[in-house]
């Protein structure tokens, strides 16, 4: 199974290092969607992870390496003429052209005030937060999400209680789903 529902991820999503994780880990095979980004989005998110997380140029230089390795088609490119066209937060405006451009029915960001719906509907685009989105595509498929969640604790040499701890900061009510589902007390 993989789904080939576009969605664009605004740079805020991409900075919380266990958030990134979870949403690449659900694009990647079987895929539940399909990422996307500018270099734009990029560059910010670059930007805040070394100026307010400390990250060196070393490490976020990897990180972006790492993303156009396993997700080099990820990248929309010639969406600059329509960022005229936007009429969203100025500061935002290319997260929206962006996702008109590669023709993205939604936005996944924190910042949904910079996404005022009579901004995106006319372009047929939603928005959601990133608890919001985690929690549809559990919805829809459970079974590899949870999957995907165990392996990202192994990976970090975590259990699953302890990942989902650590994912509740960025993501409170899509852990909390999780945790009720599978009949688990939600980490505090």
């Amino acid at each position: 199974m993989t789904a080939d529902f576009l969605v664009v991820l605004d740079a805020c999503v991409l900075i919380p290092a266990a958030l990134r994780d979870t949403l690449l880990r659900l694009a990647e095979y079987p895929r539940l969607y399909v990422p996307r980004w500018s270099d734009e989005i990029i560059a910010e998110t670059v930007r805040n992870l070394e100026s307010r997380i400390g990250l060196t140029g070393e490490k976020t230089a990897y990180l972006v390496g790492k993303l156009r390795d396993h997700f080099e088609d990820s990248w929309v490119l010639g969406y600059e003429p329509l960022l005229a066209l936007m009429a969203n937060d100025p500061e935002d405006r290319h997260v929206l052209a962006a996702a008109v451009k590669c023709g993205a029915p939604l936005i996944v960001t924190y910042n949904r005030r910079h996404f005022p719906p009579a901004a995106t509907e006319p372009w047929g685009i939603e928005v959601q937060g990133p608890s919001t989105f985690l929690k549809h595509q559990y919805d829809l498929n459970p079974a590899v999400v949870i999957d995907k969640l165990h392996a990202q604790a192994r990976n970090l040499g975590r259990t699953l209680p302890e990942q989902l701890a650590v994912l509740k900061e960025a993501v409170p009510s899509f852990v909390d789903a999780v945790c009720q589902d599978l009949g688990a007390e939600p980490p505090t």
